[in-house]
């Protein structure tokens, strides 16, 4: 099976930005309109989305859920989404808004109990475990604060409450266009390789998703490079990835 590419949309205040390392002073804007570039990946024959709610992210709790309810019932796009979802209720609001894969970072890390719950309740196939890394110790609160625990320990504490899927970012490389962290991914599909392992950050070009794909990574999350030019979704067509589950 090839690689499955997830165009990205980062949202502060209701716009489609990208940050570089997670730097929220080194945002750029890229539409004031997300709906707008949700729709228009979808007219690109896109099918699946990640949405991450930044300020929900910064602030610990979901603040633009409506909007990305909105790019749902719009677009007819599936998404995949988190920033902020750090309670029970916080996770049901995001699955009544329409969104088919809720992401848990932080919380995986500060309230593990809930991560547990959640994965028990909804299943592997719902939630999802996102690991931010720098230096390989996992970061929360929208990459602001670090902690002592490596991305392995966090795996380690979940599959066996179902985790089937993580998102993995390299914070050194996200929003550089310098690459992404093929030996990160290596070494867990190595180690997991149950785990659907999805990469993020660092991607510049089809040959960067051409090397995840021959290290057996599952998907790719692509942002800053699709709106910087680097890489077409008629390019992604052509060389045969599936954007479009």
């Amino acid at each position: 099976m090839m690689i499955e590419i997830i165009p990205a949309i980062d949202l502060i205040g209701g716009q489609c930005v990208r940050l570089e390392q997670g730097r929220f002073e080194r945002k750029k804007v890229y539409d004031a309109n997300p709906l707008e570039v949700a729709l228009r990946f979808a007219e690109a024959g896109c099918r699946h989305l990640h949405i991450v709610d930044l300020d929900g992210a910064r602030f610990g709790a979901p603040l633009q859920l409506s909007l990305i309810e909105k790019i749902i019932a719009a677009s007819g796009v599936t998404v995949q989404s988190g920033g902020g979802i750090q309670t029970e209720e916080a996770v049901e609001s995001a699955f009544k808004s329409g969104i088919k894969k809720v992401i848990m970072g932080t919380v995986a890390l500060r309230k593990p109990y809930l991560m547990e719950r959640c994965l028990l309740k909804y299943g592997g196939e719902q939630i999802v475990l996102s690991a931010d890394v720098l230096n390989d110790k996992v970061m929360v609160s929208g990459w602001q604060e670090g902690s002592e625990v490596g991305i392995k320990t966090l795996i380690d504490r979940f599959l066996p409450f179902g985790l089937l899927e993580i998102i993995a970012t390299d914070i050194n490389r996200d929003g550089m266009l310098n690459g992404p962290a093929v030996e990160l991914y290596s070494k867990l599909k190595e180690q997991f390789p149950t785990l659907r392992i999805v990469a993020s950050g660092g991607v510049s070009s089809i040959a960067d998703i051409k090397t995840l794909n021959e290290n057996g990574v599952e998907a790719v999350v692509v942002g800053k490079a699709i709106y910087e030019g680097r890489i077409s979704l008629e390019e992604i067509m052509q060389n045969g990835y599936d954007h479009a589950r």
